[in-house]
């Protein structure tokens, strides 16, 4: 369970126009992104409605949600009869069928292009003409994806930070039909949320991945030619620069699967080899250690404090 510190600053309710149309939020996806865009919707008031294609992980994200939300009232940060309230504006979606009524459905499912698109390709035929579909990848290509909908102009990449109630930031991405309304009762919704806003253009990874994973990767080339272990970049990287995260610790945190999705995308997107991704990278996700989700990964998180694996 991902431990959350405190709430956003703000949770302002809509000015009033077109984010008043969203009173509804589908999200799909319960995994860690999922159940953060969940938690915090639900906590700015909204009735949210998850779903995923594994049933036990509704039950699991519910559950996380609900620990998280008992964490900030023991920090204070809210209070009991506001945690009730947002758990009781959680729904479970057994199926796509089910988020019909939504006014906007977010997609959180893994960082895999064809999978995406199949969840779009599908809900699309279940929702309202009127409903916003947006999306939470972190580096695929906003106009491509929304090429597998049925309303391309209603179509925007709404990319979340990880741990989504901690982080402040939002990433809005238009693609290239994506209109004016869309764009801008995103903005609103996302300022609901407490959220602070960068708008990005539709290039791969966008703002902050395309400048953290190349890093991420770069430090994993740094173990992968023996410059240090991983203790050693870490601490450097936390000393040095003033990181509160030390690179491979951050990557154990993402998950590694995604750091080589991203870079994939990068490497792909841009054709340059900077972006190549290091094949120690390739090694550990073709092992299966992915992280902290897998118990694995540049740290082994199986006793009682993590241990470097290198």
């Amino acid at each position: 369970m991902v431990e959350v510190k405190e709430r956003p600053k703000t949770r302002g309710e809509p000015s009033g126009g077109m984010a008043n149309s969203i009173r509804k939020v589908g999200v799909i996806g319960a995994g860690q992104m999922g159940n953060g865009i969940a938690h915090v919707c639900a906590l700015s008031g909204l009735q949210v409605l998850l779903n995923d294609v594994v049933a036990e992980r509704i039950a699991q994200g519910i559950a996380t949600i609900d620990g998280n939300l008992a964490r900030q009232v023991s920090r204070q940060r809210i209070t009991d009869e506001e945690r009730e309230a947002a758990m009781k504006r959680i729904s479970v979606a057994k199926t796509l069928n089910e988020l019909g009524d939504c006014d906007l459905v977010i997609e959180a499912a893994t960082e895999k292009e064809e999978v995406k698109r199949k969840i779009f390709t599908a809900v699309c035929t279940t929702l309202k003409p009127e409903a916003i579909v947006g999306t939470s990848t972190s580096s695929i290509s906003i106009t491509r994806l929304a090429s597998a909908t049925d309303r391309p102009e209603r179509f925007i990449g709404i990319h979340f930070m990880n741990p989504v109630p901690l982080m402040e930031l939002v990433e809005v991405i238009r693609g290239i039909a994506t209109d004016d309304a869309t764009f801008e009762t995103t903005k609103q919704f996302v300022a609901r949320l407490g959220k602070q806003i960068a708008v990005s253009e539709d290039f791969p990874a966008f703002i902050v991945n395309r400048i953290l994973l190349p890093m991420i990767n770069e430090a994993i080339y740094t173990l992968y030619e023996g410059v240090g272990n991983v203790e050693a970049i870490d601490t450097a990287m936390r000393l040095g620069a003033h990181h509160p995260m030390g690179p491979l610790e951050l990557a154990d945190f993402i998950g590694l699967d995604t750091c080589l999705s991203v870079m994939q995308v990068l490497h792909e997107g841009l054709a340059d080899s900077k972006y190549r991704p290091c094949p120690l990278l390739v090694k550990y996700v073709e092992a299966g250690w992915l992280g902290r989700k897998t118990q694995r990964g540049f740290y082994d998180y199986r006793g009682e404090k993590p241990v470097p694996t290198r």
